[in-house]
């Protein structure tokens, strides 16, 4: 379940750097010439030199943004990358499309919403080890029917709502979450 966490993330945060990575041309625009590219993206991309006009334009825009992101990194990310990269290899061809499947439907959210997830994502990452554990054994232990009560109610919430829940989660003392627990289970949620 790690694993595939892990892979779920860097998935978002490819989500998230695409829309701020994405060049002048949208989707469907112009295609970039094996020419057109750095002499550092040639190197890069040397693997593709063959096939590049039989790519989609789209297709081309994307590897040539990856290859300036990649130049752009640090080796310590660039090492990451490579994890997650063997790690995406390493997954059951229905769990990458279940993750294709969840990154569309990220692309499709209005832009206040996609920062919101991210936003939250980085507040899940920010929590000492344990209590994301703890967070990710309760979420599993719940029946389906559970989490989409408690993905309704959070949806229902305004943005302040959400923000004091928050607040009081975190001034409680682990009595005072049992508590919160017990009785949010027995409202069933």
């Amino acid at each position: 379940m790690k694993r595939y966490l892990s892979i779920l993330t860097a998935c978002a945060l490819l989500a998230s750097g695409a829309v701020f990575a994405q060049g002048t041309e949208g989707p469907g625009g112009a295609g970039v010439t094996w020419q057109e590219l750095t002499t550092d993206q040639q190197q890069l991309l040397a693997p593709m030199r063959e096939h590049w006009d039989a790519l989609s334009p789209d297709r081309q825009q994307a590897l040539a943004r990856g290859a300036t992101r990649w130049q752009q990194m640090t080796p310590e990310q660039r090492g990451q990358a490579k994890q997650r990269l063997q790690l995406w290899r390493d997954l059951p061809p229905e769990q990458q499309q279940q993750l294709r499947d969840r990154y569309q439907r990220f692309k499709e959210l209005p832009p206040d919403e996609q920062q919101r997830l991210r936003e939250n994502f980085q507040r899940f990452r920010d929590l000492p080890p344990e209590q994301r554990d703890e967070l990710r054994r309760r979420w599993e232990e719940l029946s389906p029917e559970q989490r989409q009560k408690i993905k309704d109610r959070w949806q229902q919430m305004t943005p302040e709502q959400r923000e004091k829940l928050r607040e009081r989660w975190q001034e409680a003392t682990p009595e005072q979450r049992q508590k919160m627990r017990d009785r949010e289970q027995r409202r069933g949620g």
